[in-house]
């Protein structure tokens, strides 16, 4: 049954992005030269491959530009900006293929994407970039590489390094796997999840300026890491948590509450129906990083309600206090997408005791094939407004949040 439920949250906007509405995990606000207001948004799966909306008044966004992917085996699932300059990421459908890595544009001028360079991360074992952050000069992704192969062809992404201060000749500067996942290792492979083995890759890669030497880092079957990265040429592991088993798997995002030396951790739905529940927002204590404690979860939608409703149910992506212009920036309050659920904030004023604030859950879209929606990734502006994506076919939701 679809019925849309608010509170605390309220629609200005929806915007089908002209009947391509399969939306992926990446959304970054640029404020141009001419005091307009750009969000771009990365695309799920094939055939396009980003979208740039006039979100200035959102209550009336207009497409300003739509590109392709080079062909339909591919996707460009992530994607970030920084002075003008928008970082695509290339994955491909399976190893071997081009083009893999990312793509350096100039948007300047939004409605002319401009390619600066590419960043070839394609090899026999690469599928390309998942996942990639762009700040301070270097873009820090989860990528495969030429010369990085995996003893589980599960396990093909690991962290890299790449410095993008010449926008026109990326290089390379560091990178780091989970010990015993590359071929070579001299330390024993880890060990396999008995249930849901998805994997042991990287996935989010945050750094932050205001701790440049540190990385946050959701490593999916391997739990939240946090790297020491003051040398990027030698990451350190300074600190891990990783609760699977018993739990399903998947560690997605790790976001770093800096003032208040928390960690917010979430796992990936990646199951229809709720079969790999529960996927949980965690709360983890950070003043001592080489011993990472669990001290709480947020309040989760109830499971009879939403898990037969159609699609994935459970938590994924939450807004990851993006250190760049137009950013909305909170340490206590937390704003994450739960698929089906929808998109759902939770004040952590009080750490151990998480409460939901604010949410809002969408009609399913016209062409979903799940009948539901699925809410992919959440940003939010500093003006409060929430941008909202599915990741079949509803595109965007802009929100007001009332907290």
């Amino acid at each position: 049954m679809s019925v849309r439920r608010s509170r605390n949250m309220r629609l200005l906007a929806h915007h089908e992005l002209n009947g391509f509405g399969n939306c992926g995990e990446g959304m970054v606000i640029q404020l141009t030269r001419n005091r307009r207001r750009v969000l771009w948004v990365a695309y799920e799966s094939p055939p396009k491959n980003f979208v740039g909306v006039d979100v200035t008044n959102p209550r009336k966004s207009s497409v300003i530009v739509q590109t392709g992917l080079p062909h339909d085996q591919m996707r460009s699932n992530s994607l970030d900006l920084a002075d003008d300059l928008l970082v695509v990421a290339y994955q491909t459908s399976r190893p071997g293929m081009t083009p893999a890595g990312f793509e350096i544009f100039d948007v300047r001028d939004p409605a002319a994407p401009r390619s600066v360079a590419t960043f070839d991360a394609s090899g026999p074992a690469s599928r390309g970039v998942h996942h990639l952050w762009f700040v301070g000069g270097h873009v820090h992704m989860s990528s495969g590489a030429p010369d990085f192969t995996p003893r589980n062809p599960k396990d093909d992404q690991c962290y890299r390094i790449v410095d993008v201060r010449d926008p026109a000749r990326p290089t390379e500067v560091g990178r780091w796997w989970l010990p015993g996942t590359r071929d070579g290792d001299l330390e024993p492979p880890p060990r396999r999840h008995p249930k849901y083995d998805t994997g042991f890759r990287a996935h989010n890669t945050n750094v932050y300026p205001r701790r440049p030497d540190r990385a946050y880092i959701g490593y999916i079957d391997g739990g939240a890491l946090i790297l020491d990265i003051s040398d990027m040429a030698r990451p350190r592991l300074v600190g891990r948590w990783d609760p699977h088993p018993p739990f399903p798997g998947f560690t997605h995002t790790v976001l770093p509450l800096l003032d208040r030396q928390l960690l917010v951790v979430t796992d990936e739905s990646i199951k229809d129906g709720g079969a790999d529940w529960p996927k949980l927002v965690w709360v983890l204590d950070a003043r001592e990083e080489s011993n990472l404690v669990p001290v709480a979860t947020c309040p989760m939608p109830p499971f009879d309600t939403f898990a037969r409703r159609g699609g994935r149910f459970g938590a994924h992506n939450i807004h990851e206090n993006r250190p760049a212009p137009g950013s909305w920036v909170s340490e206590t309050v937390i704003v994450g997408t739960f698929f089906n659920a929808g998109v759902r904030a939770f004040d952590l004023s009080d750490p151990f005791r998480p409460v939901e604030v604010a949410s809002y859950v969408p009609l399913a879209p016209r062409r979903s094939r799940v009948g539901a929606i699925q809410l992919n990734d959440v940003f939010v502006d500093e003006r409060g407004v929430v941008y909202s994506v599915d990741r079949l076919a509803g595109g965007l939701y802009i929100l007001e949040l009332r907290v």
